[in-house]
Parts: C-alpha cells; sequence; structure tokens
C-alpha cells in the first residue's frame, strides 16, 4: 500500500492515491481505481486486466460434441453452467428437445453445482467480511464447527457432480442429447442420506447469516433472471426483469448489448444501455413464489421481507437457494426411473441456436452457429459476471462516500466486501483488488 499527498501550492491538483496489491478471495485479476474531486466520488473504474482467454475462438471449427467439454473449462467452479447452456444452444439448432429423466438429471447436476459453489462462497468468502476475519482460514480457528459444517454441505454438492459428472471439477459426462453415462436407482440412492442432513444443515445456515450485522444500502436495481412457469428456473425459463421485460431467450441480444471500456480486458453488459443485476438476489426476488414450502417457511423466519435489495443481504439469497437446491436434489432423487437409454439420437443440421441457464453466479448466455456437418462456425458467450460489471461500479459510486473519511485500510475493505457481494471465486486467487483512490483539488 502507498499514500500519495500533502500541501500544494495554491491552483495545484492534490492527490491521494491508495494501492493494494495481492488479496485474496475474489477469482482472477482485477484492480479499482476511484478519483474524488473535491470530496465527491468522480470516475470509477473496475479493472479486469487478466489476458484474454478467446474461448469463443476456440469453439470455432470444432465439431458439436467437442463443445460440452471445452467450454466445462472456463470456470472450474460452474463448469456446469457451461455445459448446460452448450448444450441447450446446440440442441436447440438440432431441434432435439430432452425430457423426463435426462431432465431431471441435468436438474439435480446444477443442483449440485449451485451447493457446491455457494457454500464456499457463503462459508469461505464472504462470512469472514461480516465476523471480522482475513479468511475462511483464519474464520475456522474460532469458528471451527461452521466452517466445517460449510465444508460438508459443499462435499455434498460435490458428491452429486462427480455421480452424474464422472468427476466434481469439469464434467466429462455431458453430452448433446443427455449423458454418456446415467446413474441406476442404487447409486441415487446412496446420497440420500448425507442430503438430508445437508438440508438440515442448510436451514440453520439461513438463519445464521440472517442474523448478521449489515450496512444499510438499498440501491435501485434493475434484478434479471429466468423465470419459469412451474419451477425455481435452473436450464430454462423466459428472461425477465423487475422492469417488466419479459423476453424469450432468442430475444436476447435485442435487449442486452455488450460493449468495451478502455481500462478493462472484460466486456461489460448492459440491458437498454443501463447496468443490471444478475444472479441470486435476481433469482430470489423474481422467482420466490417457486420455492419450497420449507423454504419459504426458513426464509420467513428471518424477518426479512421480499424484494431483498441490499447487496450484501446476497448471502442469504445463496443460502436459500442452498436449502432449495437440496430440497430440490431429495425430489428428483425419490422419483427417478433411469431412462432407457442415457441419451437421445442426435440428427445433425445446420442453424443457429441461443440458450440460456442460471450459473450460481446468474444467467449465462450462449449463441452457436452450426454448418451441416457439425461444425462450429460461430460462438457468442455472455457471462455473469460480465452482466454484473457495470453494477458493481454503480455500487461502488454509490458506497464509496460514507468511507472516504476512513483509512486507506478501512476503505479499501469496504470497496472489497461490496465486490465480493456478486462473485464467489477460489479462496486461493493470487489477486483479486488494486485499489487506487485519486482526490483532486482544484
Amino acid at each position: 500500500m502507498t499514500e500519495t499527498g500533502g500541501t500544494k501550492p495554491e491552483g495545484e491538483k492534490k492527490t491521494r492515491t491508495i494501492a493494494v496489491g495481492t488479496i485474496a478471495r475474489v477469482e482472477g485479476e482485477g484492480s479499482l481505481r476511484v478519483t474524488v474531486q473535491d470530496g465527491a466520488v468522480h470516475d470509477v473504474e473496475l479493472k479486469i486486466f487478466e489476458p484474454p482467454r478467446f474461448f469463443e475462438a476456440f469453439l470455432v471449427g470444432r465439431h458439436y460434441d467437442e463443445v460440452p467439454d471445452i467450454v466445462a473449462r472456463i470456470c472450474g467452479i460452474c463448469p456446469v453452467a457451461y455445459q448446460m447452456s452448450a448444450v441447450h444452444a446446440i440442441e436447440q439448432i438440432f431441434g432435439l428437445r430432452v425430457e423426463g429423466p435426462l431432465r431431471d438429471l441435468r436438474r439435480l447436476l446444477y443442483c449440485g453445482e449451485w451447493i457446491e459453489s455457494h457454500a464456499l462462497h457463503i462459508f469461505m468468502l464472504q462470512a469472514p467480511d461480516f465476523l471480522g476475519y482475513e479468511s475462511g482460514i483464519a474464520m475456522a480457528k474460532d469458528h471451527a464447527a461452521i466452517v466445517t459444517r460449510g465444508l460438508r454441505i459443499k462435499k455434498a454438492g460435490n458428491a452429486i457432480m462427480t455421480l452424474l459428472g464422472g468427476r466434481s471439477v469439469h464434467p466429462v459426462s455431458v453430452k448433446v442429447g443427455g449423458f454418456s453415462r446415467v446413474p441406476n436407482h442404487r447409486e441415487l440412492e446412496s446420497l440420500k442420506d448425507e442430503l438430508a442432513w445437508a438440508r438440515d444443515a442448510a436451514a440453520e445456515t439461513v438463519r445464521w447469516v440472517a442474523a448478521f450485522d449489515y450496512p444499510e444500502f438499498t440501491p435501485d436495481y434493475t434484478f434479471v433472471a429466468l423465470c419459469h412457469p412451474d419451477e425455481y428456473p435452473f436450464n430454462e425459463g423466459r428472461i425477465v426483469a423487475g422492469s417488466g421485460l419479459d423476453i424469450p431467450v432468442d430475444e436476447f441480444e435485442r435487449h442486452f448489448t455488450e460493449h468495451q471500456v478502455s481500462y478493462s480486458h472484460a466486456l461489460q453488459c448492459t440491458l437498454r444501455g443501463a447496468p443490471y443485476l444478475v444472479g441470486p438476489l435476481a433469482r430470489l426476488n423474481l422467482n420466490h413464489d417457486r420455492l419450497t414450502p420449507l423454504t419459504r417457511q426458513v426464509l420467513a423466519d428471518t424477518g426479512l421481507s421480499l424484494p431483498l435489495r441490499n447487496p450484501f443481504h446476497g448471502i442469504v439469497a445463496r443460502s436459500v437457494e442452498t436449502l432449495y437446491a437440496f430440497e430440490e436434489s431429495l425430489r428428483l432423487i425419490e422419483q427417478y426411473d433411469p431412462p432407457p437409454s442415457p441419451s437421445l439420437p442426435v440428427r445433425v443440421r445446420a442453424g443457429i441456436g441461443m440458450a440460456c441457464t442460471e450459473a450460481p453466479r446468474g444467467i449465462l448466455y450462449h449463441r452457436y452457429r452450426v454448418d451441416g456437418d457439425g461444425v462450429m462456425r460461430e460462438a457468442k458467450i455472455v457471462p455473469p459476471t460480465s452482466q454484473n460489471q457495470g453494477r458493481i461500479e454503480a455500487d461502488l459510486r454509490l458506497f464509496l462516500p460514507r468511507v472516504l473519511d476512513r483509512s486507506n485500510e478501512e476503505a479499501s475493505l469496504a470497496c472489497e466486501r461490496v465486490i465480493r457481494c456478486y462473485d464467489p471465486c477460489i479462496s486461493c486467487a493470487t489477486h483479486f483488488l488494486k485499489l487506487e483512490i485519486t482526490q483532486v483539488k482544484e
């Protein structure tokens, strides 16, 4: 950390710079630059400076059946989300509709991913902010039982992914038309006892996080999520927004636009030119009536009322969704009837297909163009992080004035806490946030 400044001759600008180096608990490498002029926040730039990864370009020229394995490598936390958006988009091109037990298994696999991702974020990445610890490891010294519970919850989600996907990271069994292998009754039944324990532990987690001390902060959000008429959304639904938008997925690019900003390698996505919010908070506010009775009751018992408009309440939304995912997993296992075949036959044809599913962080849009030989000719992927990036900057503009009178360390931590409301990540990330605040007095 460095600080510069001091008394300047009249007419010169007074500059204060805060630089924070490697800080963990958000995936990837980024920095934040804030300019303060005459005591007011003038500019906020959330910089994503990781080199481009070119996954969309990697897909061009590859056969469609290679796509699920390739896109799974985009993220080690939510590979299922990338696989599900991919296979749904390709199946749309081929006129293929996966129903019945195969659809249920995809939903169950998604439950596993939500559980492991949400548990990681709740217990290891964000709870330390509320309890005053620098990391989940430091928190474990005083709260061993809580951290152990969180890791066991996460392990239950990993077990689902391992059984259905072949392994818990970058699953290998997902394919266009279904799976390369499906479990039998006995294999799924073997998960039930641990899932039942984890369901009860997840309910306790909702009560635990709801009691945290939350800052008073309620921006005016435009929430965006999938909505399905019969179920809490995972793989399917229309794209809806609190502003009244209600569109099929294939109209995504008519309303949502990606654009490049000069200070970041990551594209930002806006809805009709304005930032919006995706993820657990948006899903819960737009789909709470599709939760199970138990999940609704546990949320009601916290005393919190919907809609939740405080980004720090994202940890509550993740906890609620974790409880729901356990209940849904048990329901799907109970009604499971193995399909006659692990996948449906595929008839290749040329075309363009779009799909959107709900990754743990929010909606994940894929569009592909395939030729008559099943070869990818065009690919477009819009991840949740790029959709939330503009909203994070807007939140920081609103939040920063209340911390500008604090020390460099306190102001930096406050900014990190706002950003961590959005992005689950791996705890061993080596670079997170480099914060620079420049105060200009004319």
